[in-house]
């Protein structure tokens, strides 16, 4: 494919954009060439500056859950254009939103709106330690959180992809309140907190791991952390900033029938509008300010083009059997995956959750923790990458992010991205 439009703007953006990306998960680091820069996107498909056409199994990190474009979702936002971008005060249809977080995700019952993802995990944590009065956090390797000082400690997604997992800027007292445990290591959980279990204000994790590829909570793993959070008076937040509403209505907390103490939501209860949320039980809530001593605010928080978009997209994710055809599709496509990779004999596996997955280069039958991440062959996805690339397919251009598929995503698509990766897997046999 011809990506001489791409080059020319990343050439451009390098001069007045640091790396000439405005997010690291956008450059191409880790799979080597130049990020592409994309001007349109149809339903289940991206437009690059060249007019190339690729699947996209990466929809916005997460929040294209209908696609792009979707007709219900630019109507939505015509209409709220009609009647004004932004006021900087309160609208009713805050409450619609709100009222539909609530109703979706059963823990939450009261939730606040932010304008990010990292804002929100920012602003939980915060709230956790005003409740508790505590100050030490724990989180696990390869979680991500969000760019906040104490949280980018052996971080996934782009930190690892950068081959950062620390950031420089973070002065080290924060980071020294962040206890940081293997993922989906229970024994390790019990072990730390039968030591230091009264100092910790709470845990956060990824209830499903996207940010390290895709990896699911092993047994038993959820509900030890729940254990240990009641056992020491601990909050247990969930960051589903990508899990939520893309693996069920509930989020992932539904699907394993765990009930956190405060959930942390991300742009997909936005449309994929720039946009976030914390909430859990009233009585934590209730310690923000106005009526509490835990100061959080947001001059755009709730943006009106946000919230209507938002409205939008959890009344179409609501439906009836809306993830059970979502979780259909995205397992037909591991399926396909894996039975291409076998037949070229190429070491293969796959995650799946919902309409979230993972691929990964690896010799496990099933891979379950950082280490068996970080262990994958990252030379054999860099190469498989840009094979798929070639054949019209575009996923992250990092081994260490999850793929998700879209509502948009039908058999003709799932067809060619099959038909691109066995040509893809028999490359790497050669």
């Amino acid at each position: 494919m011809n990506h001489a439009n791409s080059k020319s703007l990343f050439d451009a953006a390098q001069k007045v954009i640091p790396g000439g990306v405005n997010s690291p998960v956008r450059a191409f680091r880790s799979v080597g060439g130049n990020p592409l820069f994309f001007k349109g996107g149809e339903g289940a498909y991206l437009i690059d500056a060249d007019d190339n056409r690729y699947i996209d199994y990466v929809g916005a990190w997460g929040p294209l859950i209908l696609g792009h474009g979707n007709p219900l979702v630019v109507d939505a936002l015509r209409n709220q254009l009609e009647q004004g971008i932004g006021y900087g005060a309160s609208t009713e249809a805050e409450i619609r939103l709100a009222s539909k977080i609530i109703e979706l995700v059963p823990s939450i019952e009261k939730v606040r709106l932010t304008t990010s993802g990292t804002e929100a995990t920012m602003s939980a944590i915060r709230v956790a330690r005003g409740y508790t009065r505590r100050d030490e956090i724990v989180k696990f390797e390869g979680c991500y959180h969000g760019h906040a000082d104490g949280l980018l400690v052996k971080a996934g997604s782009g930190a690892l992809t950068l081959g950062e997992p620390d950031s420089l800027g973070v002065p080290k007292a924060y980071t020294d309140l962040t206890h940081v445990l293997p993922y989906n290591d229970s024994e390790a959980v019990e072990s730390f907190f039968a030591k230091q279990g009264d100092k910790i204000a709470c845990i956060i994790v990824e209830p499903v791991a996207g940010n390290m590829n895709l990896v699911p909570p092993a047994p038993g793993f959820l509900e030890t952390l729940r254990s240990v959070c009641d056992k020491h008076g601990t909050v247990l937040i969930f960051d589903e900033v990508m899990s939520g509403f893309r693996v069920a209505s509930g989020g992932a907390q539904a699907v394993y029938g765990i009930t956190p103490d405060m959930t942390c939501l991300g742009k997909v209860i936005g449309g994929g509008l720039p946009v976030g949320a914390f909430g859990g039980r009233k009585e934590i809530m209730d310690m923000i300010a106005p009526l509490g001593g835990v100061y959080q605010a947001g001059t755009l928080s709730g943006s009106p083009l946000a919230v209507a978009a938002g409205i939008c997209m959890l009344e179409a994710v609501s439906q009836p059997g809306f993830y059970e055809t979502l979780g259909q599709r995205a397992a037909q496509l591991m399926a396909g995956l894996r039975e291409r990779a076998a037949t070229a004999g190429i070491p293969f596996t796959t995650n799946q959750v919902g309409g979230m997955f993972g691929c990964f280069f690896s010799e496990e039958e099933q891979v379950s923790n950082f280490a068996q991440v970080t262990a994958c062959n990252a030379e054999r996805f860099q190469n498989y990458f840009h094979a798929m690339l070639d054949g019209g397919v575009y996923l992250a251009p990092s081994a260490f992010e999850a793929g998700f598929i879209s509502m948009a995503h039908g058999d003709e698509e799932i067809r060619i991205t099959l038909d691109a990766a066995e040509q893809a897997f028999n490359s790497l046999a050669q």
